[in-house]
């Protein structure tokens, strides 16, 4: 009987491991204008997610409520089984060593060097001593391919350098989430190539769950598990690349395809928004 129980337990299978972004129901407001309709989304652990849409669909407002520079009107935001809509003070600064984030501009610090950009979050979060930090902006460097560069000035470097050397400062607390926003935008193809490699290698050698927010239709999808698309604050459809792909969305025909967005104008409503009163 035991041996029997024994192999029962043995071929069991293992229960799916929590998501490691979990947005429930998630609505927000400008003022009094709603600019997110109640997103829903599972981001799994070890997945690179990728979030597109039109200009105006919302996807960098999305952005700011999940790496939680905002805070939500409604639902719930969980990063690693923590709902950080309800996190304050030393609880969501913890929280935050477990997230990195690459701005689209980049986001260094002009009076900084390189090297002291990428131990900004080490000086930050840590209480490592000099010697040791200066050893892992180096061996974040060397990831991002910028072995050599860390004394050099922001100023010094090209747009693709300044990307990677973002990058390397997102990573430099080895996080379990990394986030980016328009990594590619302003890039020639081959360095935004590159670039794409990059977050690729990070997903498969660091084990990071990464969400990419791109209008780079290209770059979206080589690199993505899944697609989420957003219009008007709205999820349209989420899956592989395949999938979004072959949609029967006209909507996301057209963000695919680059059409026009043909929707006719209101005239009425065009005025309620100038004055206000939408």
């Amino acid at each position: 009987m035991n041996a029997v129980l024994d192999t029962a337990l043995t071929r069991a299978p293992a229960p799916p491991a929590p998501a490691a972004i979990e947005v429930r129901d998630l609505d927000a407001h400008y003022g009094q204008t709603q600019v997110l309709f109640g997103l829903n989304l599972t981001v799994h652990p070890g997945e690179i997610m990728v979030i597109m849409g039109g200009s105006g669909s919302g996807k960098s407002t999305f952005l700011r409520h999940l790496i939680v520079l905002e805070q939500p009107t409604g639902g719930s935001i969980h990063l690693l089984g923590q709902d950080v809509t309800q996190l304050r003070g030393l609880e969501l600064l913890d929280q935050r060593r477990r997230m990195g984030v690459a701005f689209q501009g980049g986001a260094l610090f002009s009076s900084l060097s390189v090297a002291e950009n990428i131990k900004l979050p080490l000086r930050e979060h840590t209480r490592l001593d000099e010697q040791t930090m200066d050893i892992m902006a180096r061996m974040k460097l060397e990831v991002v391919n910028l072995s050599g560069f860390g004394d050099l000035m922001p100023s010094e470097l090209s747009g693709g350098m300044l990307k990677r050397a973002a990058v390397a400062r997102a990573i430099a607390t080895d996080p379990q989430l990394l986030f980016f926003d328009e990594p590619s935008a302003g890039l020639d193809p081959a360095v935004s190539a590159a670039l794409d490699e990059l977050i690729l290698r990070l997903r498969d050698a660091m084990r990071m769950t990464i969400v990419v927010v791109t209008h780079e239709i290209h770059s979206a999808f080589t690199i993505a598990d899944r697609i989420t698309i957003l219009d008007r604050g709205h999820i349209l459809e989420v899956g592989t690349p395949d999938e979004v792909r072959q949609s029967k969305n006209a909507r996301i025909q057209g963000l695919l395809n680059r059409r026009p967005d043909e929707t006719p104008l209101d005239p009425d409503a065009y005025l309620r928004r100038l004055t206000g009163e939408a």
